[in-house]
């Protein structure tokens, strides 16, 4: 072989295997906007406006806050680990399913640092998950919002966060049920803070 022939097989070589690695970080369980590298967003606080993210859901779609500005948003911190979650996991649907028809967008937040793409789409299909896991692998959004535990809910009405807290008070009182109920009918929220509780939240260290 020539040494121009040899030349022109390994620069083959070296932009096949360029694109096989191009390949592999595109199939990684990242989002197409990464947030890690935004410059630090200011806190959820409710009564304030709530920080804007854009993060990819299970569903393959990309899911950016203030595209919902017109919306009531649940968001649920989520870990399909967390036995609290899980235990949690027919409440959650039966309210995602309940207030969609009302127009609430229900949204999972998943911020388990080494959850894998594979194993969540499993336990999505196996318990028949009606909306979508949003990935927040790098912790970005989990932390901003100061999301503690799975769950963690965050109410978010005409782009202002107006409930962080506990699901419900473990004794029969939802406290999320009763938050958009009050939205509904045009009525501030009655309880717009409580404590929550459950799995600590797994963030990358």
């Amino acid at each position: 072989m020539s040494r121009l022939s040899l030349i022109a097989t390994m620069a083959l070589w070296l932009a096949g295997a360029a694109t096989v690695a191009a390949q592999s970080r595109a199939d990684k369980d990242t989002p197409p906007h990464t947030n890690k590298n935004m410059p630090p967003a200011v806190k959820a606080v409710v009564g304030r406006p709530a920080p804007d993210f854009a993060l990819r859901g299970s569903d393959g779609k990309t899911y950016k806050l203030s595209d919902l500005k017109n919306k009531i948003v649940v968001l649920e911190w989520w870990n399909r680990d967390c036995p609290v979650s899980r235990r949690y996991v027919p409440t959650m649907k039966k309210l995602a399913t309940k207030y969609a028809d009302k127009g609430v967008v229900w949204l999972g937040v998943d911020s388990t640092h080494y959850q894998t793409a594979k194993k969540r789409q499993m336990f999505i299909k196996k318990h028949k998950i009606p909306y979508p896991i949003l990935i927040d692998k790098d912790g970005h959004v989990g932390r901003t919002y100061g999301a503690k535990t799975t769950p963690h809910m965050f109410i978010i009405a005409k782009g202002k966060l107006v409930y962080t807290g506990a699901i419900d008070d473990r004794h029969g009182r939802n406290h999320v049920a009763e938050a958009l109920d009050a939205l509904l009918a045009g009525k501030p929220v009655p309880l717009a803070k409580t404590r929550p509780f459950g799995c600590s939240v797994k963030y990358r260290k």
